[in-house]
């Protein structure tokens, strides 16, 4: 039985309203992309606001995004971040997006079926940028296992 599942958070600082003509194809591909990741293997949940994504939520300033998600593994995250059409609207991010020069992602592990509040993914951010990667908050690259698969490898060996 699955003890834990991944959450992930990302913010990003918008270069414009959301409202404006530089931000309409991100506004277009949200529904999209959001649609994409509900329907991919290992999904569990993520953040909605009443919109039915996460854009009025705004715990980090009134021009950053949040994005938070949780999912069954870290494999299954992965796919759907740089193997799936998700990719293409990630590759315009900077169309979008100010570059940031601080971590703007974590991810963590919860107790499978708890839905991580902002609070608490705000916390794993700034521990994070404070502490850089532990079993606490990490990132794709400083990857850490589940609790309660201390013993496993993350990856299977490709032998």
């Amino acid at each position: 039985m699955v003890q834990y599942q991944l959450a992930q958070l990302n913010i990003a600082q918008a270069k414009e309203s959301l409202e404006s003509p530089v931000m309409a194809d991100f506004v277009a591909n949200l529904d999209r992309v959001n649609a994409l990741a509900e329907s991919s293997p290992g999904f569990v949940w993520r953040l909605k606001d009443e919109g039915g994504d996460a854009t009025e939520i705004r715990p980090f300033g009134d021009d950053v995004l949040v994005n938070m998600s949780v999912w069954v593994d870290i494999p299954s995250l992965h796919a759907f971040a740089f193997k799936s059409a998700h990719t293409e609207v990630l590759r315009r991010r900077r169309e979008w997006f100010v570059p940031m020069t601080e971590a703007y992602a974590v991810l963590w592990w919860v107790p499978a079926g708890h839905a991580p509040s902002v609070d608490e993914a705000a916390e794993r951010l700034a521990h994070l940028r404070q502490h850089g990667p532990s079993p606490h908050a990490f990132t794709f690259r400083d990857a850490f296992p589940a609790p309660s698969e201390a013993a496993a490898p993350l990856v299977p060996d490709a032998a």
